[in-house]
């Protein structure tokens, strides 16, 4: 019985810390494969390239635009269908075949004279590192790799391209108590 108490003590400060970092965000940076997408990539024999999305996630994007978040896609791949989805969403940040994301993460920071701790950072996988050590609120969709699950701030329950997205955004407009949205079609 007090080993379960005290996991619930333990669970409720850290679920109040992701609140009190989440406050304060002003943009949120997600890498694509295995975040935005479940990370399979599906290449037909005449060389085009397909990806799954979830409409949940694209709706949680357009809220968060709708309230003044800035959203922004890292990818270390360049894909006509990532570009595709970012136009539908009204992303305006795409950055494709980035081998090293601190770089356009710092890029970010300085273009619009942001501070780490106002940055959210989803990522599952290596690459992610680097930008997930410096920001304000770091999370990983359950299926991301050990490695960066072991330094996030915040684990989802999703996975990547299952609503992880949609997730991390609600637990960043909950903070900031701006969950009194309108729904304005996309998604």
């Amino acid at each position: 019985m007090f080993n379960v108490q005290c996991k619930m003590k333990v669970r409720k400060r850290m679920l109040q810390e992701i609140r009190e970092r989440a406050k304060g965000i002003k943009m949120i940076i997600m890498d694509v494969d295995g975040v935005l997408t479940d990370g399979c990539i599906i290449l037909g024999s005449k060389g085009e390239e397909l990806k799954n999305f979830y409409v949940q996630d694209g709706q949680g994007i357009a809220l968060a635009l709708q309230k003044g978040l800035i959203i922004a896609l890292v990818s270390g791949r360049r894909s006509k269908v990532v570009e595709r989805r970012a136009e539908e969403l009204k992303i305006k940040e795409v950055y494709q075949n980035i081998s090293k994301k601190i770089e356009v993460y710092s890029r970010l920071l300085k273009k619009y004279n942001l501070k780490d701790e106002e940055v959210a950072y989803i990522g599952d996988d290596l690459g992610d590192i680097l930008p997930l050590k410096k920001v304000g609120l770091s999370l990983a969709p359950a299926n991301g790799v050990e490695e960066v699950r072991g330094i996030v701030h915040y684990v989802t329950r999703a996975s990547g391209g299952r609503g992880a997205v949609r997730e991390a955004i609600d637990i960043i407009l909950k903070a900031k108590k701006t969950v009194k949205v309108t729904f304005k079609g996309y998604g």
